[in-house]
């Protein structure tokens, strides 16, 4: 594990994420899975970083980098980035943004106040037992993406 700029720890290998993802208990898990450099992953790790102290009695967060850990790439279906997964005592956090897919939020956040509105309904939502929770956020301000599914 890594610190970048902002001071969030980056996961470098699947072995990293496996044991975050167990380790982390009574607290929601946020992963951003992106791309170092990419413009809109910068524009949310400042999200995620001015969050983080905020919210660090009910989440833990981390930056993987999708080139570094293809296997949970390949696992989420991530061609887009940046794209945030949730999980909660090793479960994985379903979220119904109002779009096709409920298994990771797409994009970067229009502000911290929308991150920390959903973080809190996540760790809510997850303290009771669901594993899928409705988003908080206005289905205006959630990034909308046309999702092809292609058989193999």
């Amino acid at each position: 594990m890594t610190s970048n700029a902002l001071g969030l720890e980056n996961l470098q290998t699947k072995k990293e994420v496996d044991n975050v993802i167990k380790q982390t208990e009574d607290k929601v898990l946020v992963l951003r899975f992106g791309k170092e450099n990419d413009q809109s992953c910068l524009a949310l790790d400042h999200i995620l970083s001015k969050t983080a102290v905020l919210l660090s009695k009910m989440a833990d967060i981390y930056l993987v980098d999708v080139d570094k850990v293809p296997v949970y790439t390949q696992y989420f279906d991530i061609t887009i980035v940046p794209a945030t997964v949730f999980f909660f005592n090793g479960q994985h956090i379903k979220v119904d943004y109002g779009t096709q897919d409920h298994t990771k939020f797409i994009g970067a956040f229009k502000d911290k106040q929308d991150f920390i509105d959903l973080v809190e309904v996540i760790y809510r939502g997850a303290m009771r037992g669901k594993l899928m929770v409705r988003s908080p956020i206005d289905p205006s301000r959630v990034p909308k993406y046309d999702l092809l599914y292609m058989d193999i």
